[in-house]
């Protein structure tokens, strides 16, 4: 009896595990949040696609997504907090001193991710962290 269990061990642990893939469920354009009702999970292994589920919920589809594709991490991103042309707040922090401009962003970008971005007061082009929605901090 013991030797039967053993032996169903051994099997069971020496047959490989079928592979998995993330894909869109239906169509996702750009600029969507990623839900788990996006998704699915397809039988095979496709390379560089996403193989869990949660390492696509909750960010954004970068580019138009079709039905039964591979999502690849290039294809998401941080949801966007800061839109292209968008009058941003520019924050420059030194120590316990901060100052605030007025700007326009120059590019789309999520949470934590640079942006580069025009200061309106002084024509020049300067490259920061979004932070927040309309809020761009700035670093030297």
């Amino acid at each position: 009896m013991i030797r039967a269990l053993l032996l169903l061990v051994a099997c069971a642990a020496a047959a490989p595990a079928a592979a998995q893939t993330v894909v869109a469920a239906a169509p996702i354009r750009a600029g969507t949040v990623i839900e788990a009702v996006h998704l699915a999970m397809a039988d095979g292994d496709a390379p560089g696609a996403l193989g869990d589920m949660r390492d696509a919920i909750g960010l954004e589809a970068r580019v138009n997504l079709y039905p039964d594709r591979p999502v690849l991490p290039g294809d998401l991103g941080m949801p966007t907090l800061i839109h292209r042309n968008e009058p941003v707040i520019l924050l420059f922090r030194a120590g316990p001193l901060v100052i605030a401009a007025e700007g326009r962003a120059l590019a789309r970008a999520g949470a934590g991710e640079t942006v580069r971005v025009l200061n309106t007061g002084s024509r020049s082009t300067v490259t920061g962290i979004a932070v927040g929605p309309g809020r761009v901090e700035v670093t030297r």
